[in-house]
């Protein structure tokens, strides 16, 4: 027989419960015996008339009584015959990476530069990595979150392009600094374990001391180094020349403090795969149980039913119809729950459930069905979530009108601020292709109109010929239909008319490319026009609003997370850290 259809109790300590039966037959068995001195007082045949409660069910209800407080500590026992998957929060190890942006990265040991290799190595890690949430921070005199941990690493290789030193309000290195804010992420996720992983060329003592802390805290820390021993120069900030080589020994030690692995930065995946970063599984094996996700299903509830019933025949005289009827309304709340209809969920917990089955369906790809679910639902964050979805299928208009929603809801939520501007980023790069591939069709439909067909025949045309052609050497265009009296013209003016005839096509088919694209923003214009015609007083309010609002907003990552750490950092200073 299989282990899991054994029966299993969940909670056996409840069995001492079961010590109180004897105390319960005792009571009963008192309280009958003060009721039968009223047989030595009271003649025989008036006994049935004047006692309550003493007929022949009597012996029926102590069994009653006894039988249903058995079962009910055998429900609290938790008795259980099979395991099921269980879902748990922490199926996956999470990672913060910490990115080294002090003026060092900019040394070129890693050719091009440390700064691209590390941003390549970044996006290998976001694409290759198996599921868990992803935080990324950057540091260099001070530590700055750039994407808070999410489940969506798409998401964070949005700002991978805007590093870079410049970004950063103060210049140092504080490896320190960066491994104590990614401990403050993880922490207030909820997460009692997880990885740090550090992104740089040294670690100081202090970054080390900083690596023990965090491993105390349940935190593995471990380091990619950027660089090569030998080195490199770069210009810091103040335009001196300084040298920056790799020292493996101090990152190895902070590896070693921190409970994790360090590995230098490679071309290939060796470098991620030795981390341990790309299969977040591995790494959080110790968060889940031995079975996997599945545990045991408690079934204790089945009891419950059996339980009022007796409780009836116990307290009640004639209860037997009114019991069945009991159980003929509680048997079916379970099959009703096994059957996707429950009866005791809250509104909110029946929109959290439908919000959690649209995110499964984001994480696996399915964007379609993800986009069902968030449209079904009401609030900021399911318009947050359902402009994600709509990105993903390349609708960025309905994207950012869904990101609109949310902030008219929920007008500080800054994930929906940074998503909406690269949307809008990404929808203005896809216009910008959009109207070099019409410019360049038009060029290619002027072209094959100027190009004769070489069946055609030009004898008996009229007025001028056609764009590209020219009359037939030794012939002016009054002189076709006649025939040629000079001589051919040598094979250098030939070469020179061709070519003047290719300089002049090529002019042509300019101006006709162009005069389309005018065409085309001009019927744009027309139809943007006749839309704002039409559109009601709220819907002016609305575009107005947030036309206003992109002007305010550049379509630049880089100088949002700049201006973002600025402020951060000054409030730090104000606030004395």
């Amino acid at each position: 027989m299989s282990a899991d259809l054994l029966p299993h109790l969940l909670r056996p300590q409840a069995l001492w419960l079961l010590l109180g039966m004897p105390v319960l037959a005792w009571l009963w068995w008192r309280r009958r015996r003060r009721a039968d001195v009223w047989r030595g007082l009271v003649d025989p045949h008036l006994l049935p008339h004047l006692l309550v409660g003493r007929g022949r069910g009597t012996g029926w209800g102590v069994l009653a009584l006894l039988l249903g407080y058995g079962l009910a500590v055998l429900a609290l026992a938790g008795p259980s015959w099979r395991k099921v998957a269980q879902p748990t929060w922490q199926t996956r190890a999470p990672l913060v990476v910490a990115l080294d942006l002090s003026d060092r990265v900019l040394a070129s040991d890693l050719p091009p530069s440390r700064l691209l290799q590390a941003r390549a190595k970044l996006a290998t890690l976001l694409r290759e990595r198996q599921g868990g949430q992803v935080a990324l921070l950057v540091y260099a005199g001070d530590a700055f979150t750039v994407a808070p941990l999410t489940p969506d690493s798409a998401n964070v290789a949005l700002f991978l392009d805007a590093l870079s030193p410049a970004i950063v309000p103060v210049s140092g290195q504080r490896a320190d600094l960066a491994i104590e804010r990614g401990a403050e992420l993880l922490q207030q996720a909820g997460f009692t374990h997880g990885q740090i992983l550090l992104m740089s060329d040294e670690a100081d003592g202090a970054a080390q001391m900083a690596a023990s802390r965090a491993r105390e805290l349940g935190f593995q820390v471990s380091a990619l180094g950027l660089g090569t021993a030998a080195g490199a120069t770069f210009r810091d900030g103040t335009g001196r020349f300084e040298r920056a080589a790799l020292d493996a020994g101090s990152l190895q030690r902070l590896a070693s403090n921190g409970g994790g692995r360090y590995a230098t930065l490679t071309r290939e995946t060796t470098d991620l795969r030795a981390l341990g970063v790309l299969d977040p599984g591995q790494a959080d094996a110790g968060s889940v149980d031995q079975d996997g996700t599945r545990d045991w299903e408690d079934q204790g509830y089945w009891a419950l039913p059996a339980v009022m019933l007796l409780a009836l025949l116990v307290f009640r005289r004639g209860a037997g119809a009114l019991s069945v009827l009991v159980l003929c309304l509680v048997l079916p709340i379970r099959p009703a729950q096994a059957a996707g209809i429950d009866w005791w969920q809250r509104a909110d917990q029946r929109q959290h459930e439908q919000l959690s089955d649209g995110a499964k369906a984001y994480r696996g790809g399915d964007f379609a069905a993800a986009e069902q679910v968030f449209k079904a639902q009401s609030g900021a964050q399911a318009q947050y979530n359902l402009g994600n979805a709509l990105a993903k299928q390349g609708r960025y208009d309905e994207a950012i009108a869904a990101y609109d929603r949310a902030l008219r809801q929920s007008p500080g939520m800054e994930d929906a601020i940074a998503n909406r501007a690269a949307v809008e980023a990404a929808r203005k790069r896809q216009q910008s292709g959009q109207q070099d591939k019409r410019g360049q069709g038009n060029s290619k439909d002027a072209s094959r109109q100027g190009q004769a067909d070489p069946g055609d025949k030009q004898q008996g045309q009229s007025g001028p010929p056609q764009y590209g052609q020219s009359p037939p050497q030794g012939q002016t265009q009054g002189e076709q239909d006649k025939p040629s009296q000079d001589p051919p013209p040598a094979a250098s003016d030939a070469e020179a008319q061709k070519a003047a005839d290719e300089a002049q096509k090529q002019r042509m088919q300019q101006a006709m490319a162009q005069q389309g694209k005018d065409g085309q923003d001009k019927a744009d214009q027309q139809r943007r026009e006749q839309a704002m015609a039409a559109e009601t007083s709220q819907q002016r309010e609305q575009r107005q609003a947030v036309e206003a609002w992109l002007r305010r907003v550049p379509d630049d990552p880089g100088g949002l997370l700049r201006a973002k750490f600025e402020r951060e950092y000054q409030r730090r200073q104000q606030g004395g850290r």
